[in-house]
């Protein structure tokens, strides 16, 4: 009687084995040499600093980066009993409540204009993109000497003088407070472009079947649609304006020091207008007193944060719709 012989299968060739080894481990090098300098950078330039900032806000630190004598939570006591302080978290409250409705406003209608052009859609998306790449010292500078200047022969002034106004003096003026005007415009300039390439990424995402069947259900173009289908689809990332541009609204640092003077001769109407970014600076850089100064900072941190998640969670940020 003949038994049968099993046919085994041939086992992975050793070679095979090793190559795939290599293969590891030359993907694992290579992973590691474009992450490492992006880890390096960031533990360099931002997670040390942070560390250090904290230990310099719960010490006595005037006059050196060092960690002075240890002095608790005196810091964050001082600044939050600080008036300046307390004066320049109103300033820029103040300025959030004008520039984040503006700024989702335009943004939006520019979105939509853009995205209803026939032709020249890509001309119009890079038009109002392009002050986004501006920086904001050289745009802030040319607010205040050029358009903004309070002389006769500033752009602003010599456009009301054709109307027979006379000229305004548009950043030393207390009362009524023009100065708003410069400095929501120019934030205005520079920051709707990127919201309006946002918010028409959104709009592309949008099924056009839902227009065509609301059209098919007697539906017009104009507010019908949009209430009941652009503004839905738009939820999410309406959402995500409006916490990135009142963090950015609470981080103004740029507008505020060059329009109102940080420096020379017109740096006292710095003091008309002052955010905490500017506040802080003046009182770790020019007082030299570090200490403060970080406290300031991690106060101000923690308020962006608050704000932040409240609004996400006021808006169901995440949430399905």
């Amino acid at each position: 009687m003949k038994t049968e012989s099993r046919v085994l299968a041939p086992a992975a060739p050793l070679e095979t084995t090793a190559l795939a080894r290599r293969r590891d481990r030359s993907a694992t090098f290579a992973f590691w040499v474009f992450v490492a300098p992006l880890v390096l950078g960031l533990t360099i330039f931002t997670f040390v600093p942070i560390v250090w900032g904290l230990l310099l806000s719960f010490s006595r630190a005037r006059g050196t980066i060092h960690p002075g004598a240890w002095v608790g939570i005196s810091n964050y006591t001082s600044m939050l009993s600080d008036s300046a302080f307390r004066n320049s978290l109103v300033t820029i409250v103040i300025f959030a409540i004008f520039i984040v409705p503006l700024t989702f406003a335009i943004s939006l209608g520019l979105a939509l204009l853009v995205n209803m052009a026939g032709w020249g859609r890509g001309i119009f998306r890079t038009v109002f993109f392009i002050p986004t790449a501006i920086s904001y010292v050289i745009a802030s500078l040319i607010w205040r000497m050029e358009i903004f200047l309070g002389l006769p022969y500033g752009l602003a002034n010599m456009v009301l003088g054709k109307f027979g106004h006379t000229a305004i003096s548009w950043i030393a003026t207390a009362h009524p407070p023009w100065y708003w005007l410069v400095l929501v415009t120019v934030r205005l300039w520079l920051q709707v472009g990127f919201y309006m390439i946002i918010f028409l990424a959104a709009l592309q995402e949008i099924p056009r079947d839902q227009y065509e069947a609301a059209f098919v259900d007697g539906a017009r173009r104009g507010w019908s649609t949009f209430r009941n289908i652009t503004l839905p689809g738009l939820r999410n990332t309406s959402i995500a304006v409006l916490v990135l541009s009142i963090i950015a609204a609470f981080q103004a640092f740029d507008e505020f020091y060059n329009v109102m003077g940080g420096t020379q001769a017109s740096s006292g109407n710095i003091s008309l207008a002052r955010p905490p970014l500017v506040y802080l600076y003046q009182v770790a850089i020019s007082n030299l007193d570090y200490g403060r100064g970080a406290a300031g900072a991690f106060i101000l941190t923690v308020l962006i944060l608050l704000v932040t998640f409240g609004q996400a969670r006021i808006l169901g940020f995440g949430r399905r719709a």
